[in-house]
């Protein structure tokens, strides 16, 4: 069954919280200051996704991703703290650029989509630690483990998107886990425990309709 936190959550989520951490973003050449208007989010998503790493017999770093996630943000730049947001990961776009191991993490060894097809991150608070940066605590579930996860989000740029002239929040967010604690053991410690997250996330803010009160 999905799971689906309003957190500031896949956490991916609380990261987009990292999008409230400045009311103002610095354009490149000339410097221009661009309010953050308050409302909801969502994440793009050609432009959202996981990329974890694990150590592989320490010979080598061996990456992969989860490029099916979705998540919404409520943000309200002069109260960052308070910002929401929900987040799902469809943990079978798992992906590695080989069929045969894409099709081995989707099994009970590692990820066991038919029984957990979808991952969950809920953001319980965020602190700012500067005015282009944040750690987002929260709570990831992953095969039907809740544990807590904290995440560091860096603030990218906000301003209008020329592509599509809709206003755009982008930031990165990087997190340590220990896969082991979430019931994916299989193979530790030839294949580390310890799992290395980079989130890469553009929110895209949602117009109202019109004639919506």
């Amino acid at each position: 069954m999905s799971r689906k936190s309003v957190f500031a959550s896949a956490a991916i989520a609380a990261v987009l919280a990292s999008g409230a951490l400045t009311a103002v973003a610095q354009e490149a050449a000339p410097a221009e200051t661009v309010a953050i208007p308050a409302g909801t989010y969502v994440l793009d998503p050609a432009h959202g996704k996981i990329t974890w790493s694990v150590s592989h017999l320490g010979f080598s770093t061996y990456t992969g991703q989860f490029a099916g996630v979705t998540a919404t943000m409520e943000l309200d730049p002069s109260s960052p703290e308070t910002s929401a947001l929900e987040a799902e990961i469809d943990v079978n776009s798992v992906g590695t650029l080989n069929a045969a191991l894409d099709n081995h993490l989707k099994t009970p060894d590692f990820f066991d989509v038919g029984n957990f097809p979808a991952a969950s991150f809920t953001a319980t608070s965020v602190e700012l630690t500067d005015a282009d940066s944040a750690i987002v605590a929260g709570e990831l579930t992953l095969r039907g483990v809740t544990k807590p996860v904290s995440f560091t989000a860096d603030f990218n740029k906000a301003g209008v998107n020329p592509l599509d002239n809709k206003f755009s929040l982008g930031f990165d967010g990087y997190a340590t886990i220990q896969r082991s604690e979430f019931g994916v053991s299989y193979g530790v410690p030839m294949i580390s425990d310890e799992v290395q997250l980079h989130l890469e996330a553009e929110f895209k803010l949602v117009e109202p309709e019109v004639g919506a009160k």
